[in-house]
């Protein structure tokens, strides 16, 4: 799998990975630098735009991102070939964690009645919530992008983590948050460090997704990862839809 070797400053020691989730504010990057096979996680910090994270110097050299790349221009029964296979792997009832991303024309309606019309008669409300925020990605993401930006899902991550098990409990739910807490740092040295952050307004469960993304972006550092499904479509922007775990 390629990455773009980014050539903005000076040569460093070490390589920087971002997991990133979106969050009220705008984005909540969980960032480490990489040296060797030492993962060292830095403090959380929120961008208001996607294109900052993009933008920023050093430059990341992966961003594994918690959000749609690549959308249908069509609805398709059950979404994404992507989604589909993320939901078999997953089985029930974690299955259920992955939504269906919207199709393309649906970025451009202004009610969630058009919406759900442009989406063939169903769109997920909390899909509809993000929708702004999908526009964002669909709008700054051109398909040498994805030589760095990776769409990924925590639920794919924390299942990678435990051994290919899928999680046992809700994430927003408190037996949830403790076992994935005890997933990560079982695996994940220093996950600390993302998962104590102060940041107001950002829930413990935002910092559990964005680590659990953080790992997934080591993993693509190491060209380890599993693609979901395995020979991805490409929609008609030249965009690759796939998650990586």
């Amino acid at each position: 799998m390629a990455m773009r070797s980014s050539t903005r400053g000076a040569r460093l020691p070490y390589q920087v990975l971002a997991g990133v989730v979106p969050c009220p504010k705008g984005w909540l990057a969980a960032t480490a630098k990489l040296q060797g096979i030492t993962l060292a996680p830095e403090q959380p910090q929120v961008f208001s735009k996607f294109l900052d994270i993009l933008d920023y110097k050093p430059a990341y050299q992966v961003v594994a991102v918690f959000l749609p790349i690549g959308l249908l221009d069509e609805p398709e029964p059950k979404g994404r070939s992507c989604e589909r296979a993320a939901r078999r792997a997953l089985g029930w009832p974690r299955a259920a964690a992955i939504s269906s991303a919207p199709v393309r024309k649906v970025l451009a309606c202004s009610t969630y009645e058009e919406a759900v019309v442009a989406n063939g008669g169903t769109l997920n409300p909390v899909t509809w919530y993000a929708c702004r925020k999908i526009a964002e990605i669909d709008k700054d993401i051109a398909p040498y992008w994805q030589r760095t930006v990776f769409e990924v899902h925590p639920e794919l991550s924390f299942c990678q983590l435990n051994e290919q098990k899928p999680m046992r409990f809700p994430k927003r739910s408190q037996m949830g948050k403790e076992e994935r807490r005890a997933t990560l740092a079982a695996r994940f040295a220093e996950v600390d460090r993302v998962l104590e952050s102060p940041l107001p307004g950002i829930s413990m469960t935002r910092l559990l997704d964005a680590a659990a993304c953080l790992w997934t972006a080591r993993r693509v550092m190491a060209r380890a990862v599993t693609r979901y499904p395995e020979n991805p479509e490409w929609d008609s922007a030249g965009l690759r839809m796939e998650f990586v775990s």
